[in-house]
């Protein structure tokens, strides 16, 4: 009977390492591919103010880029 209980408990450690070290490996994962490829650059917005018929100055793309970073911490 202790066979069976020994066998479970190492399952059920083996379960919850596993889980624990598969979140942080997937959130080190991604927080990496997005510094390499941020999901918003100057050139889009840029691009998104031409395309709404204005040309940007280069403080309103900063501006934007800030409040961006800003708001995804």
């Amino acid at each position: 009977m202790t066979w069976d209980a020994g066998w479970f408990a190492l399952m059920m450690t083996a379960l919850v390492l596993g889980l624990v070290g598969g979140f942080f490996g997937a959130r080190w994962l991604f927080k990496r591919e997005l510094k390499k490829n941020p999901p918003v650059n100057e050139k889009m917005i840029r691009a998104m103010f031409m395309s709404m018929g204005r040309k940007p100055s280069e403080a309103q793309i900063r501006s934007v880029m800030k409040n961006m970073n800003q708001n995804n911490l």
